[in-house]
């Protein structure tokens, strides 16, 4: 959807980067999810034009997931070892939240319809405001301006893989059954309940940051959730390995769509939702764009399949 995650205009294409190297990466803290029978989406959709229904039962295996999204530090230690080059890099720019673009970046273009999307050149994981602000980088915060194909080369050099929407949810909700978000059904607001890192106040000019972060929080930061999981709402979006795809045969849903093929699914929301403009920070919310699409507020965490994290 293009007001959560633009997408590149396509006329690009790269291919799958892989970059298995075989190291010891046991530091990465994993949380073990069971197996066994999983619900996913909803039986009251909230957008159901983004297919977040129905709600279903789905039977998934075992597998680990890591407590956080991957950060800044562990991605910069993937790059040093093995030389890779995101796509923001290699088309040189990337798309950053008009509030987080320097002055000294000067005029920049925005995205049709929403214009709060600017095209930056030079912004990339390691400089996620433009030119010049490494500083911004910080080691413990999600890396950011990572696409679809990005985050794959990440998984295959830890020898994981990015997770199915199935496991998404099914990690999010922690045994509670059909609740809207990780902690349960209490919805966030804009004075004293701030259990996640979304908006506050009128998007997109004011953000008064009730939550205590008006971008990013650290990767670890909030109460996680039952199951020891951190940030699967708000914070940054998440991508999975599904396709983005939905359950309705309407026509203008089935127009709507025909222009997203190829697109990929992302679960989570943002530090940049709110429930009056983007309701996706609930667990059964979703959105799609292309692969090689990166912003600063996408990013993803990893799963393994065996248990073991290599």
């Amino acid at each position: 959807m293009t007001c959560c995650t633009p997408p590149r205009d396509g006329s690009l294409e790269y291919s799958h980067q892989s970059a298995k190297s075989g190291e010891d990466h046991s530091g990465i803290e994993t949380v073990t999810i069971s197996g066994g029978s999983a619900i996913v989406g909803t039986g009251a959709p909230q957008i159901p034009d983004d297919g977040e229904g129905p709600l279903r039962t789905v039977t998934i295996k075992p597998f680990r997931m890591a407590a956080t999204t991957v950060t800044n530090d562990a991605f910069r230690a993937f790059v040093e070892s093995t030389g890779y080059v995101t796509e923001a890099e290699r088309f040189g720019w990337s798309f950053v939240f008009w509030s987080q673009v320097p002055e000294h970046v000067g005029p920049t273009q925005a995205v049709s319809e929403v214009e709060w999307w600017r095209r930056v050149d030079g912004a990339c994981w390691s400089a996620p405001n433009g030119p010049t602000t490494e500083d911004a980088c910080l080691p413990d915060h999600p890396v950011v301006h990572i696409s679809w194909n990005d985050a794959r080369a990440y998984a295959d050099w830890v020898g994981g893989r990015l997770p199915t929407e199935a496991e998404w949810e099914h990690a999010a909700r922690a045994g509670q059954g059909d609740v809207k978000f990780p902690w349960g059904d209490t919805e966030p607001n804009d004075t004293d309940f701030t259990p996640c890192n979304i908006w506050q106040g009128h998007f997109p000019k004011e953000n008064t940051a009730v939550d205590g972060f008006v971008t990013t929080a650290p990767a670890r930061s909030y109460e996680p959730n039952a199951w020891g999981i951190y940030n699967l709402s708000g914070n940054v979006w998440e991508w999975t390995s599904d396709a983005y795809r939905v359950r309705s045969l309407k026509k203008a849903v089935k127009e709507r769509l025909s222009g997203m093929k190829g697109y990929k699914l992302s679960k989570g929301g943002s530090f940049l939702c709110h429930r009056s403009y983007c309701y996706r920070y609930r667990i059964a919310a979703r959105s799609g764009s292309s692969p090689d699409s990166s912003t600063t507020h996408h990013g993803f965490r990893v799963v393994w399949s065996d248990g073991a994290v290599r």
